[in-house]
């Protein structure tokens, strides 16, 4: 479960409580802290990266935002257009530092849990590295024309030709505040250097001075997780269930299910949470278990009964889609230019 200090931090955060003092006189530091790292990975930038076309997916506060389905309809879009995309990643959580080439069948313990599931989904290479330019490096050996980070808006060694923020819309950026008073890695203004802000689902935050993009997340089947059967999340509806989300808003998993008229049991999680068996033991085990894809990854092995993983799809408006591959295709003709000349 959530350890208190992360509930205390979150009810600050987005709630309606002022953070205390302590907390406040904190930001002064954190903002030099996050302006000299800033300073410094900017003075290795000229990182050469060839002839790649390398586009950010990040946000600016803590915690999940939706960063990584977006991530997997970039790989799609662009595989569709005939594109040679492909996926770098720190692998948040993961057990070893080390690169290393992620594939549908690794251990999330080794790779992480989003780079393993954008393995399975994208259908492109990913690699895992906490020296992310190490990782752009390899995915140009293999011959990829785009690449797409997922998190990394503030690893500024990193060049970029397109930044895209996604914003989590129904908790949008909190209080306002930075680290540790609030939420946010970096200042709001940082949202006008970015080429594109993604709001994922229904949000307030759209305003005359904001241009955004809306972005849905669709539920899809209900997998079992030892039957291999596939079941809408409508034949679930007056049903209790216990509901598992180990996210940085798990509200909006739960909020998915009950607007599906599922009665559900919370079980809140920390983000990349590293599920062992004992983390269900205390559950109704009359109750099925319905849980995020991201975190089937990782409880795959410990054969739960009657477990069941809900998949999603980000849903962007065509027009966004079409504006995106003609840039990055328009893009990765002119590096090519370059390059020959």
């Amino acid at each position: 479960m959530r350890s208190d200090t992360e509930r205390k931090l979150n009810e600050i955060w987005y709630g309606k409580n002022r953070p205390p003092l302590w907390l406040r006189s904190l930001v002064p530091v954190y903002r030099a802290a996050q302006r000299a790292d800033k300073w410094r990975k900017s003075r290795k930038r000229a990182e050469d990266l060839g002839d790649a076309f390398i586009i950010v997916v990040g946000n600016i506060t803590v915690g999940g935002s939706g960063k990584t389905p977006l991530v997997i309809r970039i790989c799609r879009i662009l595989r569709e257009a005939g594109l040679k995309a492909g996926v770098i990643s720190r692998g948040y959580g993961r057990k070893e530092r080390g690169l290393r080439l992620v594939s549908p069948a690794s251990d999330p313990g080794v790779v992480g849990d989003e780079p393993l599931l954008i393995a399975q989904q994208a259908g492109v290479p990913v690699i895992v590295s906490r020296n992310r330019c190490e990782a752009a490096r390899t995915l140009l050996d293999k011959g990829v024309q785009v690449i797409v980070s997922d998190d990394g808006l503030q690893h500024y060694s990193l060049p970029r030709n397109m930044e895209i923020c996604v914003v989590d819309g129904s908790r949008g950026f909190g209080n306002g505040r930075l680290i540790p008073a609030g939420p946010l890695r970096e200042p709001m203004d940082r949202l006008a250097t970015v080429d594109h802000v993604v709001i994922n689902g229904e949000s307030r935050l759209i305003t005359a001075q904001l241009e955004t993009v809306p972005m849905t997340l669709v539920a899809g089947l209900l997998r079992s997780m030892d039957s291999g059967q596939s079941w809408r999340l409508s034949q679930f509806a007056g049903c209790r269930v216990n509901a598992v989300a180990g996210m940085g808003n798990p509200d909006r998993f739960f909020d998915l299910l009950r607007h599906s008229r599922i009665k559900v049991n919370e079980h809140p999680f920390p983000d990349h949470h590293d599920f062992v068996q004992s983390d269900f033991d205390k559950m109704d085990s009359n109750l099925p278990i319905l849980m995020t894809e991201k975190d089937s990854v990782k409880c795959k092995s410990l054969d739960l009964s009657n477990a069941w993983f809900l998949s999603v799809d980000a849903v962007m408006p065509a027009e966004w889609e079409a504006s995106l591959v003609a840039r990055v295709t328009a893009g990765c003709a002119t590096q090519g230019t370059r390059g020959e000349a």
